[in-house]
């Protein structure tokens, strides 16, 4: 077989570059990545499976400065207008909250309520009927005839007067004189750059996705713009993030030890009687033998089959096994004292490896990386012997893939990049009505961000274990009909061999296997578990029967799963 083909650094990864893009294009998503790794610098940063945490928050924080900056450029077209625009341009704030309000009422969901739903669906649409009803009237006023009763633009002002409800015909001036139409005309210009923003803000993102973001770039992260930003906050997070993401000392909060790892899937926690083999010689069984007979079943997983060609691509070749010890994040005093150090990890794993506490557990951990990191299978497993019984815990989870709106961050880029002007036009022009809203909350976000830094007192606080993984938030699932397909796969062929490998050491160390075997096998498929089979009586089968029996008897009787007609 040919030499295996490297794997991509979790930098470097493809689940990076999306997470990265979903800064992007999800503000609530860049906001939650902000709070949880550069507010919160009290809390240990999770792990990162696959996928570089700091170089994310690099790009949400310089998602948000770009955003920032759009924002205060749109608010600040809009203050220019009141003066100029006779304070015209204020009626457009009517119709922006109601859409902004219809929005919200909708709520994010796909599929939410019907009242939210027809909620939103009223409030948007009275919003639309206003603008342009205020669109026309700021035509009209641009065009104006100064009393000419019969023009064009008296005709179209009495028809408002007539089709608008009373309360809503402030909106139509009585008259436009000289000064009217000079507002209208203004009132036009300043929508227009207005819109100009909106589209020349679309277009850097376009870029960033298409360049920086690029597959072709995104691999040399010492180019990154985003990582080029000088702060000491940013630079010591940064710092404390890379060395906490990988290691194999795991400091958690007590509520949530494998946060980071993605949903559990099919835990298993199986406890036999170790019964000594009598046909054969007993030999000394603890922790660490089982693990080390475990371990070479697992790293066979990596070899394609015997006859397969050189060009085998299964993720089960760049299958990972390392050791991890969890301990609690209560009780430092800094978190700089989390002891990441190497020989501090190898006392920990030592000591932890033989031992059964509650708080400190080591584990032995399996991790498969696929559909390029997009999916990750990591299963882990303790073993501990101790009064003549053998607990086994199996814990798998799974990181779902990354939503579908980041998958589709290039398809995104790539539309609004070769779209006709005309496209990239009626798209900014609807954005213009919400642009107060949307630039208002953008920047009380950032306000509000900047005063929680300077009274949150997190700098200070005592290190807290992770809350939330930033790769956990960016994920949807259950995935494809395929990727289920793979983890279905992953998950039976990891648990084969850590079943088989605890079978062989109990078999070389004198001790019975028939009882670990039928609980794996009842465990494994679903089914009730049977602490002894010897001396019992049981059939399957909706018409199955069975006689009891010694050893020596004659077998019961076959349950049948026939049904009748068949």
């Amino acid at each position: 077989m040919g030499p295996l083909p490297p794997a991509k650094p979790p930098f470097a990864s493809e689940a990076t570059r999306l997470l990265c893009a979903g800064t992007y294009l999800d503000p609530d998503y860049r906001d939650r990545v902000i709070e949880q790794l550069h507010l919160h610098e009290q809390r240990i940063a999770a792990p990162s499976l696959g996928f570089d945490a700091a170089r994310v928050l690099a790009h949400a924080l310089r998602a948000r400065r770009l955003e920032v900056a759009w924002a205060w450029a749109v608010l600040g077209l809009w203050v220019v207008a009141l003066p100029l625009t006779g304070y015209w341009i204020l009626t457009f704030l009517l119709p922006s909250a109601l859409l902004a309000l219809g929005v919200r009422a909708r709520g994010p969901e796909q599929r939410p309520p019907v009242y939210r739903r027809v909620a939103g669906w009223y409030l948007r649409w009275w919003g639309r009927g206003l603008l342009v009803v205020l669109l026309i009237t700021t035509l009209v006023m641009a065009t104006g005839d100064d009393g000419d009763y019969d023009s064009f633009s008296y005709e179209v002002r009495s028809g408002l007067h007539e089709s608008l409800p009373d309360f809503l015909n402030w909106l139509v001036p009585q008259g436009t004189g000289s000064g009217d139409t000079l507002h209208g005309w203004l009132t036009l210009l300043l929508l227009a750059l207005i819109a100009l923003c909106a589209g020349a803000q679309r277009g850097q993102l376009a870029r960033v996705l298409g360049t920086d973001l690029s597959e072709a770039r995104f691999a040399n992260a010492s180019a990154d713009p985003a990582e080029s930003t000088e702060g000491a906050r940013f630079a010591r997070v940064m710092r404390r993030i890379r060395v906490e993401q990988h290691a194999p000392l795991i400091m958690y909060h007590a509520v949530r030890p494998f946060c980071g790892a993605g949903e559990p899937v099919d835990t298993w926690t199986l406890a036999v009687e170790l019964r000594p083999d009598r046909t054969k010689k007993q030999q000394p069984l603890n922790n660490r033998g089982i693990l080390e007979k475990i371990r070479p079943l697992l790293e066979q997983l990596r070899l394609p089959a015997e006859f397969a060609s050189t060009t085998v691509r299964d993720r089960l070749r760049w299958l990972e096994i390392d050791e991890c010890v969890f301990l609690p994040a209560e009780g430092l005093d800094r978190r700089e004292d989390a002891p990441y150090r190497p020989e501090a990890f190898e006392e920990h794993r030592e000591r932890s490896v033989e031992e059964g506490a509650e708080k400190r557990r080591h584990f032995l951990r399996i991790r498969v990386g696929g559909w390029e990191e997009e999916l990750v299978v990591t299963v882990f497993v303790r073993v501990h012997t101790q009064g003549r019984m053998l607990m086994l815990e199996i814990a798998p989870h799974v990181l779902a893939p990354i939503r579908e709106p980041f998958r589709e961050a290039d398809r995104t880029a790539h539309q609004f990049r070769h779209n006709n002007p005309l496209g990239k036009a009626a798209w900014a022009v609807t954005r213009v009505a919400g642009s107060p809203a949307r630039s208002l909350v953008t920047v009380a976000r950032w306000i509000g961000y900047g005063w929680q830094i300077v009274t949150g007192g997190h700098s200070g606080a005592l290190p807290d274990g992770p809350a939330l993984s930033v790769r956990e938030l960016g994920s949807e699932g259950p995935g494809s009909l395929f990727q289920r397909m793979d983890v279905e796969r992953y998950l039976k062929s990891v648990q084969d061999r850590i079943a088989g490998g605890v079978r062989q050491s109990l078999a070389e160390s004198g001790y019975q296997t028939g009882e670990f075997v039928q609980k794996v096998v009842n465990i494994s498929s679903g089914g009730v578990n049977i602490d002894r089979v010897e001396d019992s009586t049981f059939a399957v089968g909706s018409h199955a029967s069975a006689t009891s029996g010694k050893a020596d008897d004659t077998p019961a009787q076959k349950g049948s799963d026939d049904h009748d007609g068949e």
